[in-house]
């Protein structure tokens, strides 16, 4: 029995190292799809942002408000467009500069609170690869020893629910 919980111990813990070593590659990914996507929108605002700088100063807000009161059913609906595309971007651009801020909000956004259709690209079109940098090694490593602990401690757990207890018997003196 000894030989079998080495050896779960032992894939528990490569496992988990494998397992966490995804984990900086598909954060890293997500970053890259936010700042792809940001870029995109960057680029669909840049011709309203000349027309909101040569007749509003710059203000993309008065922009998309004059689109709205124009009369013109197809340009007040062309300013609910450039609202959602305007929204969108500064979205994605404070998502990036959260992102950006440190590698551990990094991780938080990648996981708890990202951009659910930036997350939902990655996923589908994640390439599983091994980045042996520092944080990778480290992070899998931990991850190795979480779930081997865990899972050794399940284990145990199981086996003193479903195996009796072994019998002691008595050494005379």
């Amino acid at each position: 029995m000894n030989t079998v919980m080495s050896y779960l111990r032992l894939i528990l813990f490569f496992g988990g190292v494998l397992v966490g070593i995804q984990v900086p590659t598909f954060v890293d990914q997500y970053g890259k799809g936010l700042a792809s996507h940001y870029a995109e929108s960057e680029r669909s605002l840049d011709a309203f942002r000349d027309e909101a700088v040569r007749h509003f100063d710059g203000d993309m807000d008065r922009l998309i408000g004059h689109y709205r009161r124009s009369g013109d059913q197809v340009f007040e609906e062309g300013g609910d467009s450039i609202e959602v595309i305007y929204r969108r971007n500064r979205l994605l651009a404070d998502q990036l500069a959260d992102f950006r801020a440190n590698p551990l909000r990094a991780y938080a956004q990648a996981f708890f609170t990202p951009v659910p259709d930036v997350q939902a690209e990655v996923r589908n079109d994640f390439s599983y690869a091994i980045r042996l940098d520092p944080g990778a090694i480290a992070f899998g490593m931990v991850s190795g020893f979480v779930l081997s602990v865990v899972g050794e401690l399940l284990l145990r757990l199981l086996a003193a629910l479903v195996l009796p207890p072994p019998s002691r018997t008595r050494t005379a003196r």
